[in-house]
């Protein structure tokens, strides 16, 4: 674990270099723990690291620094991890960039669907707005970057990918990610008890659904 200055109220925690299933169990315990101390504003977790902005009328950079090197976490118990399965519309009317990747990897759309609907993604982290879950990893048949100019506002629902990464927008936002489809699935519930559907260690799974199939489900074009 490294930690360092960020800007003049935030610092970095690194765990690691490199992303997996255990490194993002830790974030997860440290997440958890730093959330109770007092005199921290905000916590942004990631793959491989944590963003912690903190009360500098309450702590100094050292005095936070020490606080953290020093605090004892201990992995949380959790349930198993489950298997999540999410329905996507992948049409052309939701799907805005599919055509784009289609030239870019030199492959037709109905294989980018198949790609990406054909293997299970990993939960690595929760982040960047409430029910934003980071999956990972997508194939490199696939495997694109993001965009040069972020969309002012990407629908709610939209499914996406970006370099090794898939991901669902919860909400209305802008965004830079490439959207591939659409879920009717809400990734974002106040009425639930961890507020989104998946979990850090899940695995997710997408299937291909139908027009018709994505409209009686709620889904909105």
């Amino acid at each position: 674990m490294e930690i360092k200055l960020a800007s003049v109220d935030s610092l970095i925690i690194y765990f690691s270099s490199k992303i997996s299933l255990d490194v993002s169990k830790e974030i997860k315990s440290y997440f958890l723990h730093i959330k109770t101390l007092e005199g921290i504003i905000d916590i942004i977790p990631s793959y491989t690291s944590i963003l912690i902005k903190y009360d500098i009328f309450k702590y100094t950079y050292k005095e936070i620094k020490e606080l953290l090197e020093n605090l004892e976490v201990k992995e949380e118990k959790t349930s198993d991890s489950k298997v999540i399965s999410i329905p996507v519309y992948y049409g052309s009317e939701v799907g805005f960039d599919l055509e784009r990747i289609s030239q870019i990897k030199d492959i037709s759309i109905e294989d980018i669907i198949s790609i990406h609907s054909s293997q299970n993604y990993r939960v690595y982290a929760i982040g960047f707005s409430p029910g934003f879950a980071y999956m990972g990893e997508v194939d490199d048949r696939i495997n694109v970057n993001r965009l040069p100019n972020p969309r002012k506002k990407i629908p709610k629902n939209s499914v996406a990918i970006a370099n090794e990464q898939s991901a669902i927008y919860p909400s209305n936002s802008p965004g830079g990610w490439n959207i591939i489809g659409k879920t009717p699935l809400e990734m974002f519930d106040k009425s639930l008890n961890n507020l989104c559907p998946v979990n850090v260690g899940d695995e997710v799974e997408f299937y291909s659904i139908s027009k018709e199939e994505f409209l009686s489900l709620g889904g909105v074009i």
